[in-house]
């Protein structure tokens, strides 16, 4: 019996290695091989960091940030999510894996009979029969000749590499937005103060252009343009004490708690926030090492296998189910020589007739990487467009930031002189009216101008793919 299970047991070892599932092959040629350059893309700057490998406590400079942003990866719920299902994917891999391996089960069982007291009903010099059993089997383990369930099991794995992925690129973003909403909040504090500013001014220009009017030297239409400009002043400070409060909630959903109000922000600034050494000129290489790029590719890696357990299940499908124990009819014999037992019962199933559900699977297999495979190559697309999009601003937000400031200190100045003239009776009241109007809104570009040179290096941090430094998969038990 033994001489016949060695060549069925290397014949099976053999065949072992058979795979059903085609070559995996990265897809090529979605976007270009190199970044953007010239017209208002910056110059290449060749000593610049990799922002992959770039943690976000280097990246953000403002340490209140970044202990927003700490307590954000520590307690936002969209990122438990992520990580409950990289624990999931996980556990599927692992149940997926095990029919790779036969299941071991032990047992016992002892017998004890009278069969001769049973037949004749006498009890007199009657004995019992006791029968002991011991054994260690396998159930029905399939031999996986053709890979079928080695190809699952690769499928389950990748699944499990996306969610791992899939939880960067929500770890990436979340960072992105905690950082938005704190410039944004912080941006809206420095048009609320300038609004502020404006509508003391408006007010004192409002007095004197009634006190003119009263004595007979203005119009009533002077007096009425001075109120509408002070009356928009009004509104806007409503408007911006609104929005930071609905920043503030912004900040504490993303946070996942209430953030402190000494981390809230004050103003803008004028001091750098973010590293400002962001590289360009790079390589579209850079992309394919982005989460959201590298979760489509480990779901195209995926449906790749899912082909190769289709096409498996067009073959035989070969298990066996076996046993080695021990039977004795004294428990003290049950180990002795001579006690041992086996049994082996290989067997071999294949449908000959299914109604076309293999050839369906296999043609949806086939579709499924298909469209894999466009979802691989749109998610290279997007970050390509995305990188591209922030480089385009990055090129010209300095001349924007320097322009805007000229404009704004040239509006001031205007705006001074154009009330000195109205004061000694130089200039109409509409002059100076426009000029003041001019004025503030060349200081609110400004302050728009700053938040969008701020935003613009985060986005780009982000879609380089920085961020992901530490990626801490048990946040979905935090609250065990």
């Amino acid at each position: 019996m033994k001489t016949r299970i060695l060549p069925i047991a290397a014949g099976a070892l053999l065949l072992a290695g058979c795979n059903m599932a085609p070559d995996y092959e990265r897809p090529t040629g979605a976007i270009p091989q190199a970044m953007p350059q010239g017209g208002v893309y910056p110059s290449a700057a060749s000593d610049a960091p990799d922002m992959s490998r770039t943690g976000w406590q280097d990246f953000f400079l403002e340490e209140r940030l970044r202990q927003v942003i700490a307590m954000g990866l520590e307690e936002n719920r969209d990122l438990r999510i992520a990580a409950a299902n990289v624990l999931q994917a996980r556990a599927q891999f692992t149940t997926q894996r095990a029919a790779l391996f036969p299941t071991l089960s032990a047992g016992g069982t002892a017998t004890y009979t009278n069969n001769f007291a049973a037949m004749t009903g006498q009890t007199q010099n009657s004995s019992d029969i006791e029968i002991y059993q011991g054994t260690l089997g396998i159930s029905a383990f399939e031999l996986d000749l053709f890979g079928r369930v080695r190809n699952q099991s690769r499928a389950a794995q990748e699944q499990f590499f996306a969610s791992e992925e899939a939880q960067r690129s929500t770890r990436i973003s979340l960072i992105a937005e905690i950082a938005n909403a704190w410039l944004t909040m912080a941006s809206d504090a420095d048009q609320l103060a300038l609004a502020r500013r404006t509508k003391d001014a408006f007010e004192k220009t409002l007095d004197l252009t009634r006190a003119q009017f009263e004595i007979g030297t203005g119009s009533e239409l002077e007096v009425r343009q001075a109120e509408t400009s002070y009356e928009g002043a009004v509104n806007d400070i409503a408007v911006l004490e609104t929005a930071l409060a609905q920043d503030q909630n912004a900040l504490n959903l993303l946070a996942g708690t209430t953030v402190p109000r000494e981390l809230l922000p004050s103003t803008l600034g004028t001091e750098d926030l973010v590293r400002q050494d962001l590289p360009v000129g790079l390589s579209s290489d850079v992309l394919l090492s982005r989460p959201d790029v590298l979760q489509a590719e480990h779901q195209l890696i995926a449906e790749n296998a899912n082909i190769g357990a289709a096409r498996a299940a067009f073959f035989p499908t070969i298990s066996l189910t076996g046993t080695l124990g021990t039977i004795s009819t004294a428990l003290s014999g049950l180990f002795k020589d001579g006690s041992y037992t086996y049994n082996a019962a290989p067997s071999a199933s294949l449908p000959l007739f299914d109604g076309g559900a293999r050839s369906g699977n296999l043609a949806y297999a086939k579709a499924s990487k298909q469209a894999a495979v466009a979802t691989y190559e749109k998610a290279i697309q997007t970050a390509f467009r995305e990188v591209s999009d922030a480089l385009a601003q990055r090129g010209r937000i300095n001349e924007q930031v320097a322009a805007q400031m000229r404009r704004t200190k040239a509006a001031q100045v205007s705006a001074n002189l154009a009330e000195a003239r109205f004061r000694s009776g130089v200039d109409s009241f509409l002059t100076t009216l426009d000029s003041q109007r001019t004025a503030y809104a060349a200081e609110q570009q400004l302050v728009n101008t700053r938040l969008l040179e701020a935003t613009n290096l985060i986005e780009l941090y982000r879609s380089l793919g920085g961020g992901a430094d530490v990626v801490v998969e048990d946040q979905a038990g935090a609250t065990d």
